[in-house]
């Protein structure tokens, strides 16, 4: 417990750390960009300023070297000096746009909005309006924090992925090593009951009554098997995917209470796919139980394979409470159920057999609130 806490205390500590790095980093780029810009600002007004010198300047008599310079070492900042709404001059501003009076007008309105006007008094009651933008160094600065941003989310979404796959890994660890003791400790009574089967058959017990036990013997080392192959990679075979799903489902049949309305359509032909048996026996027996489930033991349930020229489909359905359709992908996460009893793991674990053991697809194919639904896994076939 106190190692928990201490790991939880540990994890806000980083994010808090982390937050706080970044919002000084931010803070920081926000402040250069404010020099930069009060920097431009003045440069402008020095610009202007010169702009004003040399025109009202003697040319035989005052010096405008300096002023010349500030003017000519202006390499990156866009301007545009109006008077009387009428362009006069425009600097660092690309030939496509200058040559085109509309996309010149255009870029004025982009200056307007981007700095507030340097007016110049060039002569008593006659003004020029000096229109600058940023420079490229400033436009690269403005999108820094938004590049920045980006990488923490996606350095975010990585870190996050990681440590999701680490735990999923770990949880499948665990399932797989509570599976394989679970089928270990199956197998000490399952041991012991088949001796008691074999003294009742020298007992001469009612034949009936011997068939019935061995059948649930067999039924629980069907179990134990199925326990056992979890976490390990399983041995496909090509089999005959109607016989073998008929078989699952004639037997579940049996099982269950009349009151459910059993139904079984498939091609007469066989189809071989590659499966292990004793998962997909269990696969059919979870989508079953749980469509019985759904129907709360009463209804129509009905198993149908079809095929293509590439797949063939087993498409389960019931006439139960059915499935809200933002759903659809939840009922497959671990834990999830609407029962009231439950764990949550049983098409969560099909989904597993099926998909990555078999190489194929599960899916909700249809199901609408109040009516039914049909769950649809497919195969390749060989």
């Amino acid at each position: 417990m106190q190692f928990s806490e201490s790991r939880n205390v540990t994890r806000w500590f980083l994010i808090l750390t982390s937050f706080v790095i970044v919002s000084l980093i931010l803070w920081n780029t926000y402040t250069f960009f404010q020099i930069f810009k009060n920097e431009e600002k003045i440069k402008m007004e020095l610009w202007a300023e010169s702009l004003k010198t040399v025109n009202n300047a003697n040319l035989e008599t005052d010096d405008i070297e300096l002023p010349l310079q500030i003017i000519n070492n202006n390499k990156t900042i866009p301007i545009i000096v109006t008077e009387n709404d009428t362009i006069i001059n425009q600097i660092n501003i690309d030939e496509n746009i200058i040559s085109n009076k509309e996309k010149l007008n255009q870029f004025l309105e982009k200056l307007k909005k981007e700095n507030t006007p340097i007016v110049i008094e060039y002569n008593t009651g006659k003004f020029w309006y000096l229109y600058y933008g940023n420079s490229s160094l400033l436009n690269k600065l403005k999108y820094y924090p938004i590049a920045l941003i980006l990488i923490i989310i996606l350095f975010t979404a990585l870190v996050y992925n990681y440590y999701r796959s680490t735990k999923v890994a770990t949880q499948n660890k665990l399932w797989a090593g509570m599976a394989k003791e679970t089928a270990h400790q199956i197998g000490t009574p399952l041991s012991s009951l088949i001796g008691w089967l074999e003294i009742l058959k020298i007992e001469n017990v009612e034949e009936n009554t011997i068939k019935e036990i061995q059948k649930d013997i067999t039924r629980l080392q069907t179990i134990a098997d199925r326990f056992s192959k979890v976490g390990s990679e399983p041995v496909l075979e090509e089999l005959d995917l109607v016989s073998e799903t008929i078989q699952s489902f004639d037997y579940l049949k049996s099982r269950f209470s009349k009151q459910i309305e059993f139904s079984f359509s498939a091609p007469t032909k066989t189809i071989l796919v590659n499966l292990n048996p004793t998962l997909h026996s269990w696969t059919i027996e979870n989508l079953v139980k749980n469509a019985i489930d759904a129907m709360k033991g009463r209804g129509k349930l009905s198993l149908t394979i079809i095929e293509d020229e590439k797949e063939v489909k087993i498409l389960v359905s019931d006439s139960g409470k059915g499935i809200p359709k933002n759903q659809f992908k939840k009922v497959f996460e671990p834990g999830f159920t609407t029962k009231k009893r439950g764990w949550g793991l049983g098409l969560s674990l099909t989904k597993r057999i099926v998909e990555e053991y078999h190489k194929g697809k599960i899916k909700v194919s249809q199901s609408e609130v109040g009516k039914g639904t049909t769950m649809m896994v497919s195969f390749k076939k060989i």
